[in-house]
């Protein structure tokens, strides 16, 4: 009679722990937002020192909780720093499109990954391609086209950069997944990911912003502009609780709750950051979703909700599968 309750209170505060970690990721674009309009910082620059604060969080956390987080063996240097590279340019591609399109069209936009996902998780891991997966990929990025008006031809002249950038946002974050869970596969620990991947892509965003000419939008014009914000130390604040408070705080609540719920759960809860985040840049920002962009965004997050059941279900039936006696394979 007494495990019930103790197993609701489990499960209630799992539930606590993935939604509070959906609603911290989902005030990372109202940041870069509030950050590019009120500073006017250029995106890669933002987008580096961001890099360098997780580090520099996570850095002294580890020293004193558990050193072990920071070892590496030597087998896995070359996966992290490919994977530096995914984060720097999905980093990248998603603070140039909260900067352009707004902090709940940009949120939105990085959804279709769920659809991009499935396609490269077919095409590059030779995943099978089922018809669920399928409707799931055409309510992904069919959405995507609504919510950033791709569908009108005038879009393309007056909003070229903010579609593009959207889409290779949820691009290369689809390309992150999938290293995340090669990531996982390799027993990697999330926290000791999490640290060199983002380390690696503030190297690699450093180049990014040094690199001469204008082949990347949003960069450094010359070195002296990687201290943009001079001696306005509100700006270093905020640009401080970017790093610690939405990323580590966000990914923190999650793997906490990954505790107390089944990954496929925690997912599902995770998607309601675009909601949190349409809310929130709503209040703040004074940013409104046309009717044609929420229901693109119903499509989207109904796309990634509905990958993410199949999946569950395909994960509870391999559970249930009765284990085939030797005897009964070799026949």
């Amino acid at each position: 009679m007494t495990s019930q309750p103790i197993a609701l209170k489990q499960i209630n505060r799992g539930y606590l722990f993935a939604l509070s970690g959906a609603f911290f990721l989902s005030t990372t674009s109202i940041i870069i937002r509030h950050m590019t309009l009120t500073y006017e910082i250029p995106a890669l620059i933002l987008a580096f020192w961001r890099n360098v604060f997780v580090i520099a969080t996570l850095l002294p956390a580890f020293w004193f909780i558990n050193k072990q987080l920071i070892k590496l063996k030597s087998a896995h240097l070359g996966f992290l720093i490919g994977f530096g590279l995914i984060v720097a340019i999905f980093n990248s591609f998603w603070t140039i499109s909260v900067s352009i399109n707004g902090a709940a069209v940009a949120t939105v936009l990085v959804y279709c990954s769920a659809g991009f996902t499935v396609l490269l998780g077919w095409w590059i891991l030779k995943e099978s391609l089922t018809w669920i997966k399928i409707v799931a990929v055409v309510l992904s990025l069919g959405g995507c086209v609504l919510v950033a008006g791709a569908y009108e031809p005038t879009m393309w002249n007056t909003n070229f950069a903010g579609i593009v950038t959207g889409v290779l946002s949820g691009l290369s974050y689809a390309a992150y997944s999938l290293m995340g869970r090669s990531a996982s596969q390799r027993g990697l620990s999330p926290w000791t990911t999490l640290f060199y991947s983002f380390g690696f892509a503030g190297i690699f965003l450093l180049l990014f912003n040094l690199i001469p000419g204008d082949f990347f939008i949003g960069k450094a014009v010359q070195a002296s502009d990687l201290m943009w914000l001079g001696n306005r130390f509100d700006g270093w604040i905020i640009l401080f609780l970017l790093a610690a408070i939405p990323t580590l705080a966000g990914f923190g609540f999650y793997n906490v709750s990954l505790s107390y719920l089944p990954s496929s759960i925690a997912n599902l809860i995770a998607t309601m950051e675009p909601a949190f985040t349409a809310v929130t840049a709503y209040i703040f920002l004074a940013e409104r979703l046309t009717t044609i962009q929420a229901i693109g965004g119903i499509f989207t997050l109904s796309g990634v909700v509905f990958l993410r059941m199949f999946e569950n279900k395909q994960l509870n039936s391999s559970a249930k599968r009765p284990l085939v006696p030797v005897s009964t394979q070799e026949e």
